[in-house]
């Protein structure tokens, strides 16, 4: 049988990237990011597309910043911008974004994962939170192209997490681009000034080396660690809490066979950060 991905010019990988933190690219660099680092991130978030096979015809986002009991799922045509951010100045609260939604991607979601044996619901009021607008509008800044976000689900667990990811893998052979946005560092503390910025680098390595080794391995090796991962080297001291690292799981479930790799690591505020591709080009250095 031709699948989609052959008819149509190659499947779409699946990313997890950082988003950094609030609305980082319009400002003056905050929680010690320096301008060097600023410029990396954004030279990365920036060349994505050039990376894919073809242009997506829609996105399915799932962010680090939210939450529900079962899967949830963007459903407006038009999603508003939601500021979940505070402390910046006035200008940080009338940034744009005005990609469209697609309520047929939001049903279609839904029903690859109630076949998989998810429970759903629609929100028609939810809009893009920052893990979302924050890092597109970088890397679709003409807001072109049709996104929806998909929630994480309460718990945090990352094996259903995972399982959510596979549900999903059909929509990249129709088009749609599947991003997780977090950080594979976080931990607000240090990022905020409790760390010495001269020690940040080797107290975050630990953990990125894990990941960037982990995300390569065959798939079965992978799932198996990622399921685990608290118990790897650094895990709690990058990641107190997890919602920033299960993007990254949903991304691996979708992937099958496909080895990841680590396509932008640089350092923010000092940390490791990493960005993972499964599938794609690299992104150019």
């Amino acid at each position: 049988m031709t699948s989609n991905a052959t008819s149509n010019g190659g499947r779409l990988p699946t990313i997890y990237l950082p988003h950094g933190g609030g609305p980082w690219p319009w400002m003056a660099p905050a929680f010690g990011l320096s301008e060097a680092e600023k410029r990396a991130l954004t030279a990365y978030l920036e060349g994505i597309v050039a990376t894919l096979p073809r242009r997506p015809r829609a996105m399915v986002v799932v962010s680090a910043h939210w939450e529900e009991p079962v899967a949830t799922v963007m459903s407006s045509p038009r999603p508003p911008l939601l500021y979940d951010y505070g402390g910046f100045p006035p200008e940080m609260y009338r940034l744009s974004w005005p990609a469209p939604g697609d309520p047929q991607l939001a049903a279609r979601t839904r029903s690859l994962l109630e076949a998989a044996g998810f429970a759903t619901a629609a929100d028609a009021e939810r809009g893009f939170d920052h893990g979302t607008f924050v890092p597109l509008k970088l890397t679709f800044p003409d807001a072109d192209v049709p996104a929806i976000q998909l929630s994480l689900l309460e718990g945090l667990d990352p094996a259903r997490h995972l399982a959510l990811g596979r549900a999903l893998a059909p929509l990249r052979d129709e088009g749609v681009l599947l991003v997780g946005s977090g950080m594979s560092y976080h931990n607000m503390r240090d990022l905020v000034g409790g760390a010495p910025r001269e020690t940040r680098a080797a107290k975050s390595a630990p953990f990125d080396d894990w990941l960037g080794r982990v995300v390569a391995a065959d798939a079965r090796e992978r799932d198996a660690e990622l399921v685990r991962w608290s118990a790897a080297p650094g895990a709690r001291a990058s990641h107190p809490r997890e919602e920033h690292l299960l993007p990254l799981m949903v991304m691996a479930g979708a992937t099958e066979e496909e080895r990841g790799r680590v396509t932008y690591r640089d350092t923010y505020g000092g940390f490791r950060v990493s960005a993972v591709h499964f599938g794609g080009a690299d992104p150019s250095p």
